[in-house]
């Protein structure tokens, strides 16, 4: 069930931990970088799901052949200066790479696999196959779908930004009123807009 009233309850003091929302990857991008500044010891980084092919209509590649060949290790080591590291801001480690590791700042990415149903009561659980979604009508499986953003949600140590996608209204893989119900979900929990610059 979804509560964003009882969520909004229980929200963090963004003076603590900054918590913020916006539908601009490129706003994003500049909030993580401008907190981390290139420092080694505020490392900054994006994370996404692992079941959103359509991440790469962002320039997001996050297929399991793609993630196979990466050098995360890299990834969570380098430097700000090399182009493989987090701080890049280009790659996103999935709930595979980053579970049990994390970052300073954290951007999360979310995907159109995890969004609330038309009357904002629960979640639709979907997967991505061959050219389209799929329902997921499995206990388990949407159980393993929920923890996917448990752990892509609980990455960051010193704060986080939410994108949500706007979505395009020529791709039925990337629906927007999906994502518009993401975000509107995370609003009424009491997660404010990134303001624009």
């Amino acid at each position: 069930q979804l509560d964003a009233a009882k969520a909004k309850e229980s929200f963090p003091d963004t003076r603590e931990f900054p918590l913020v929302v916006t539908r601009n990857l490129d706003l994003a991008r500049r909030w993580l970088w401008a907190r981390s500044n290139g420092d080694q010891n505020k490392r900054c980084g994006l994370v996404s799901t692992s079941e959103d092919q359509r991440f790469r209509a962002y320039g997001i590649e996050n297929s399991t052949d793609f993630r196979m060949g990466y050098p995360f290790e890299k990834w969570f080591l380098a430097p700000p200066n090399d182009v493989r590291s987090s701080f890049a801001l280009e790659v996103a480690a999935s709930e595979f790479e980053c579970q049990g590791l994390e970052l300073d700042w954290v951007g999360v990415c979310w995907g159109g696999d995890l969004t609330p149903n038309e009357t904002g009561t629960n979640w639709d659980y979907r997967k991505f196959r061959g050219n389209g979604w799929q329902n997921v009508r499995s206990e388990i499986e949407q159980v393993y779908l929920v923890n996917r953003y448990r752990v892509l949600l609980t990455r960051a140590r010193s704060g986080m930004v939410i994108w949500v996608p706007i979505g395009s209204t020529n791709d039925s893989t990337r629906d927007p009123v999906r994502f518009e119900r993401v975000y509107e979900h995370l609003r009424r929990a009491g997660v404010p807009d990134l303001p624009s610059e």
